[in-house]
């Protein structure tokens, strides 16, 4: 009988299907998993040769596109220094320089940087020090968490405890995870004014549990995994004087928003609004490896270094890995001495011309977009495996999920690339309606 490897070896395709697990997928009946060989810019090349304009940014981290030299560089000359070592003990220049960078860029009053390998984990780390800064405050009893419905906050334990538990893809775990308080999420579109109205039920959550209340995590503006709802500015800001007047820490989760998604650095800044913590991933490293990062205030720093046991309980194996902070710190260079803004602005009224089209196809219930994001939203669930397949004849790369087709592409995109993209849009909801 064949080892694993001599079956890898023999038809490493066939091997992959039968043994390895993708992420939300089945091993009974998996969807297909096209093979990439190479990457470049907006586009990924198949192992047959079909290049695809990628419409994902792969999962919203490529920012700056695949194999960019400055990136390259950064990794290479890192590489010849260390790749890794602790950060128990140690320390190095590149997680330095990161914080440096990252606090340059964070609204105001963030002041100190606590590193980790994933969103998900950053999430985590936001969690435990709201709690462990009320408990060093002497208010042990806050110890629940307030979110709003349609928000996603990752697939770790912690952070499924605060992503929708009801619509939300972790529904079948609520009854094991902690329960916590949620409101309604916002019904203000993006480009609406904002009605007082709309925070009622989460004001008048604070007002009755607040002393239970230690933190209220939200994604700032645009809601992601969860829905990709796009909401009012005027709410956030609403939210961050209702956290003030009731003694509860704002969590802001800028993974997927964060490093000019949404045409701002972060996106808070629609709302003018600084949390007292605040998650960052994703994009962290223009999307060279995974790397995460959860800032705060010096008060809660303050507060949780200053009490028993005088030290913040966290700490990631390959927490601030050097390779990972010297890429990241180049990225953000990227951001910082380049037209990032200029060319989201651009890709903004691109896609919104582009998909402004699929307002008419049956089966479309609303279309929306915000900075490099676009959104499609279906009266039904799509078939995933179907419109992969569709996007991939058209020579683009779009994964749907639930009932919407969605792009958030790298800010490299040219005009045509994404002109492919919307075009292959439209002709795939067309035709899935037509089923």
């Amino acid at each position: 009988m064949a080892t694993p490897l001599q079956r890898f070896e023999e038809d490493w395709r066939a091997f992959e299907r039968r043994h390895v697990w993708h992420p939300y997928a089945s091993m009974s009946h998996p969807l297909p998993a096209e093979p990439v060989v190479r990457a470049a810019g907006a586009r990924l090349r198949l192992e047959n040769g079909t290049e695809l304009i990628d419409g994902m940014a792969s999962w919203w981290c490529v920012i700056h596109g695949y194999n960019h030299p400055a990136l390259n560089a950064a990794a290479r000359e890192q590489l010849e220094q260390m790749s890794h070592v602790m950060f128990g003990g140690l320390t190095h220049r590149p997680a330095a320089r990161l914080a440096a960078l990252l606090l340059e860029l964070a609204p105001p009053g963030l002041e100190h940087v606590f590193f980790s390998d994933s969103g998900s984990v950053s999430v985590e780390v936001a969690i435990k020090m709201a709690l462990q800064y009320w408990h060093a405050r002497g208010l042990p009893g806050k110890q629940r968490l307030l979110a709003v419905r349609g928000g996603y906050h990752g697939d770790t334990f912690g952070a499924m405890s605060v992503c929708d538990p009801i619509g939300g893809m972790h529904h079948m775990f609520r009854h094991v995870l902690p329960q916590h308080f949620f409101a309604p999420r916002p019904e203000c579109s993006g480009g609406a004014d904002f009605d007082p109205a709309d925070a009622a039920a989460i004001g008048a959550i604070l007002a009755d549990h607040h002393d239970e209340i230690a933190a209220l995590v939200i994604e700032p503006i645009v809601q992601g995994a969860g829905g990709m709802h796009i909401y009012c500015p005027g709410y956030l800001k609403r939210l961050r004087d209702l956290c003030d007047a009731h003694g509860v820490l704002l969590v802001l989760d800028e993974i997927a928003t964060g490093f000019g998604r949404t045409g701002t650095m972060f996106a808070c800044e629609h709302a003018g609004v600084a949390p007292d913590i605040m998650c960052v991933g994703k994009a962290l490293t223009g999307g060279y490896m995974s790397l995460a990062a959860t800032l705060c205030t010096r008060e809660v720093a303050e507060g949780i270094s200053g009490a028993a046991p005088g030290a913040f309980m966290h700490g990631p194996t390959f927490m601030a890995n050097p390779l990972a902070c010297a890429v990241a710190g180049a990225s953000i260079d990227l951001l910082r001495q380049g037209d990032w803004r200029q060319r989201v602005a651009g890709i903004e009224v691109q896609i919104a011309s582009g998909l402004a089209p699929c307002r008419a196809l049956p089966g479309v219930s609303d279309v929306r977009s915000l900075g490099a994001l676009g959104v499609v939203e279906l009266d039904r669930d799509v078939d995933p495996a179907w419109m992969q397949q569709e996007f991939v004849r058209r020579g683009v790369w779009v994964r749907p999920f639930r009932n919407l087709v969605y792009i958030m592409p790298p800010y490299v995109i040219s005009g045509e690339e994404l002109d492919r993209l919307t075009t292959a849009i439209a002709e795939v909801v067309e035709a899935f309606a037509a089923r």
